[in-house]
């Protein structure tokens, strides 16, 4: 039964992981809140807070999961993409506890892993599904044919959903992050009181730069008409346009179920915590009669399980890498 160590640091989540043959004992997460106060994540603040994080959520990831250093077989840890000083924080560490204890090392694909989250946990998809990876850095659509076997088909051109969220979430004056206040505010509005254009993108990619500006000057508009806008209609403006957003995704994860006849479809990412988009999936499960998979909330936003139960699969198939490994600021899904 192998026991995978999992390590996560792609951007302003430290989580530590441990996997025993396929069943995820532990999923430690430590947040940083030091990036509120700018609005963003700061990059070099990111890897600062890693360093002091990192040790204490491996060790709690060990005694949640009743297992001692000596019982790990394999450290899996996020290579890329993300953030190069945050995942140099993680791969350094994975690269000394592998070569303590004399272990294997086990990179991952951190869009892989959001997908392959999906296996945690019954029930599990079959290949091959389409699943939509949406978060603050990415919005694809990729069809996964195998564990590590996955196509590319639909990307943002421009801003990710997340980041469309949270831009919009900016321009309304609500704190970072504003993506999931603006869910909190959706679910108390009527998502059709204000309309917003569909960006016309052709095949499967998607844009939202177009949409986050017609946001931008209808705030702007509304707002020279009556300064108290906002906050007399915050809920209806942040249920219209999480509508308009969750309208764009699904009708693309649409178009991609007509054009590969794949009718299983799951979701991914930090936006997949969303629950319009949550919701809206249901809702087309029922009418265009797919299959869906929605993970549990604790297995949306960036976490080491996903980066265990990867690096899992990858040990049953002996892919390793060696100490000269080093991150990847960008790497294909």
């Amino acid at each position: 039964m192998p026991v995978i160590l999992g390590i996560e640091s792609s951007c302003d989540e430290t989580s530590a992981s441990v996997c025993v043959d396929g069943h995820i004992l532990s999923n430690v997460i430590a947040n940083q809140t030091v990036h509120e106060a700018f609005g963003g994540v700061v990059p070099e603040l990111a890897s600062r807070v890693h360093q002091q994080n990192i040790i204490p959520a491996v060790h709690k990831a060990i005694i949640d999961a009743k297992v001692s250093k000596k019982d790990i077989n394999a450290v899996a840890f996020t290579r890329g993409p993300g953030l190069l000083g945050s995942l140099l924080v993680g791969t350094s560490f994975a690269k000394s506890f592998a070569l303590g204890l004399n272990i294997p090392l086990i990179d991952v694909n951190h869009m892989q892993a959001h997908i392959l989250a999906h296996f945690i946990d019954d029930p599990k998809p079959k290949f091959p599904f389409l699943c939509l990876t949406v978060s603050g850095g990415h919005t694809q659509i990729v069809k996964v044919n195998d564990y590590f076997d996955m196509e590319l088909i639909g990307q943002t051109t421009d801003d990710a959903a997340g980041e469309a969220f949270d831009k919009a979430a900016k321009m309304l004056g609500l704190p970072y992050p504003g993506g999931p206040l603006i869910d909190k505010y959706a679910k108390l509005g009527n998502p059709k009181a204000y309309q917003f254009p569909e960006p016309q993108i052709p095949g499967l990619d998607f844009s939202f730069s177009g949409l986050k500006t017609a946001f931008l000057y209808f705030v702007r508009d509304k707002q020279k008409v009556n300064p108290s806008f906002l906050e007399e209609h915050m809920a209806d403006v942040c249920a219209s346009i999480q509508h308009r957003i969750v309208t764009v995704l699904i009708n693309k994860v649409k178009k991609a179920v007509k054009e590969t006849g794949i009718d299983q479809v799951a979701i991914a990412g930090g936006v997949s915590a969303n629950s319009g988009l949550r919701d809206a999936l249901l809702e087309a499960e029922k009418k265009w009669k797919w299959k869906v998979f929605i993970p549990k909330f604790e297995y949306c936003t960036d976490n080491a399980a996903m980066i265990a139960i990867a690096g899992y699969h990858k040990y049953l198939k002996g892919e390793f890498v060696g100490q000269e490994v080093s991150p990847l600021a960008r790497w294909s899904v």
